[in-house]
């Protein structure tokens, strides 16, 4: 009797819970290409313009950085649940002027105005989401007309209760000091004032990036940008995510608007158009897909740096800024495919 001896198997690994090595896993994280560029920007302009390493000159770029960093956080976490929201830019203005109309013409203390502001920037978010939700029309088309809308609104409204362009001067009402120390003042560190803005922009990424990698939020937040359909089928709270995700944006457009507001004492009610391209640059570059379920927080932060460093190094660098769109374009364009093409390689077994 002959004996077949079995051939020993191997033993199958699930591709689900197979190992990835530390450079798969480097090369998945949304932010490593943003983190290339940045290093390489850094690098050529400390070349380019020696000026630009100097202490005051680096605070200034991080200070662009976060006026751009403030709402990208915001932009990023929408992106990643898969919306846009072209109305960011006037909303930032239609928060500063709330709080300063409001305070001037009633004669409040300007912490009323702050407020008020405070929860007619979540109302907007809020009605962007909802209509979002009950409309089912793209979010390109819901915030294009907020933006038409509130564009209108500032132009109209400041002319009326102002009687021009701009918000009249709120610098001698009672508050206006309290709260310029809080969202327009200055940090020294050493010998440099480092605007309080930075600061804000940075605890804003941590709680973002808190919120997205260590809460069910995040979960959530991912997988309605991934699917929203298949999100729903496991439960998933899509549509409180998104509208939360809308106010989310609309409080980041409070913080930057009252730091414009108190930074400068009054506001011109056409500013902010264009800016929420910005916005969507920065994430961009940072590694958010414009199809959703992918990004960081951290990833529009840098996004957000590469643009100060841009926009300050090539007037440190006494070049002409008139390139500077040419630049950022480009940079958009090569921020995409560069992340298109890492996270392919990083999902490659």
């Amino acid at each position: 009797m002959t004996q077949t001896l079995a051939s020993p198997t191997r033993p199958v690994t699930d591709e689900r819970v197979a190992k990835r090595n530390p450079l798969q896993k480097l090369l998945g994280r949304p932010e490593v290409g943003a983190l290339v560029g940045a290093a390489v920007l850094f690098v050529f302009f400390s070349v380019a313009a020696p000026v630009f390493l100097q202490p005051a000159s680096l605070a200034t770029v991080l200070y662009g950085s976060s006026t751009i960093g403030i709402m990208a956080v915001g932009v990023s976490l929408l992106m990643i649940g898969g919306e846009f929201d072209l109305s960011t830019g006037v909303a930032v203005i239609s928060s500063a002027l709330t709080a300063s109309l409001f305070s001037w013409y009633f004669s409040t203390n300007v912490w009323v105005g702050v407020a008020l502001a405070l929860i007619v920037s979540l109302a907007v978010g809020f009605i962007n989401g909802w209509l979002l939700i009950k409309t089912k029309l793209p979010s390109f088309i819901i915030t294009l007309a907020t933006f038409l809308m509130l564009t209108g609104l500032n132009l109209g409204l400041t002319r009326i209760i102002g009687g021009g362009v701009s918000s009249p001067s709120i610098s001698t009402m009672d508050g206006f000091d309290s709260a310029r120390a809080i969202f327009a003042s200055s940090v020294k560190i050493g010998s440099v004032d480092v605007n309080i803005t930075v600061f804000i922009w940075i605890a804003l990424v941590a709680l973002a990036s808190w919120i997205l990698l260590r809460t069910k939020i995040g979960n959530w937040i991912f997988a309605a940008g991934g699917d929203a359909n298949a999100a729903r089928a496991v439960g998933v709270p899509v549509t409180k995510t998104k509208i939360g995700l809308f106010m989310a944006v609309g409080f980041c457009a409070w913080i930057l608007g009252m730091h414009n507001l108190f930074a400068f004492d009054a506001v011109q009610s056409g500013e902010g158009i264009g800016n929420e391209f910005l916005y969507i640059i920065a994430a961009v570059i940072g590694g958010c897909l414009l199809t959703g379920g992918y990004g960081s927080a951290v990833g529009g932060a840098i996004g957000a740096f590469i643009f100060g460093m841009a926009n300050k190094g090539i007037v440190y660098a006494q070049w002409n800024p008139d390139w500077f769109k040419f630049f950022l374009g480009l940079m958009l364009l090569l921020a995409t495919i560069v992340n298109l093409v890492v996270k392919r390689r990083a999902e490659q077994k």
